[in-house]
């Protein structure tokens, strides 16, 4: 196994005063065979709990009901299986999240008009002014954890993020091992 490539990361952390983290986290981000896999969700936990507690605190709003939310910020008038697809939430969740959106009135729900089967969803203006209101706080928190890093090397890690992300389609369904 693979061990982390942190050259001397943690040692200089230290002996520049950086914060040092409790014994486990060490261990899972440092000394990891699985080093990428825990880091990146190390990160993304720092951004998404105080952010998502935020909202909830807030707005009322937990994670799933959120991401439609925001799902439709980005692009309004999709289907639910498409907020489904790209949330990495089952879809009894979101369908439950969708429900109490429709009942607090931040989301419509409307037929789509290229296939009259199906139906799209849409931001309210109640809706809307949630989304603007907790975009600039998000990307405040997204630009302050990018911060320690330089122009350049934020836009090398986004084209190396950039590159895992577009090859995620070649990744197997199932782990080694797993027969079922």
């Amino acid at each position: 196994m693979a061990a982390a490539p942190q050259g001397d990361v943690l040692n200089r952390n230290r002996a520049a005063g950086g914060t040092v983290l409790h014994p486990l986290i060490s261990v899972k981000l440092w000394e990891n065979p699985c080093w990428f896999s825990f880091r990146i969700n190390y990160l993304g936990l720092q951004f998404n709990v105080p952010v998502y507690g935020w909202i909830e605190q807030r707005y009322g709003l937990v994670r799933p009901e959120y991401v439609i939310i925001y799902s439709l910020g980005l692009r309004d008038g999709l289907a639910a299986k498409d907020v489904c697809a790209s949330g990495g939430f089952p879809k009894n969740t979101l369908s439950r999240a969708i429900q109490k959106l429709l009942r607090r009135k931040l989301i419509r729900r409307a037929p789509d008009a290229r296939d009259r089967r199906s139906y799209v969803l849409r931001l309210t203006a109640e809706g809307r002014r949630i989304f603007d209101e907790t975009l600039l706080p998000m990307v405040e928190r997204e630009q302050r954890m990018l911060s320690v890093l330089t122009p350049d090397e934020q836009r090398t890690l986004s084209t190396l993020l950039a590159r895992l992300v577009e090859d995620t389609p070649n990744w197997p369904n199932q782990l080694m091992g797993d027969d079922s």
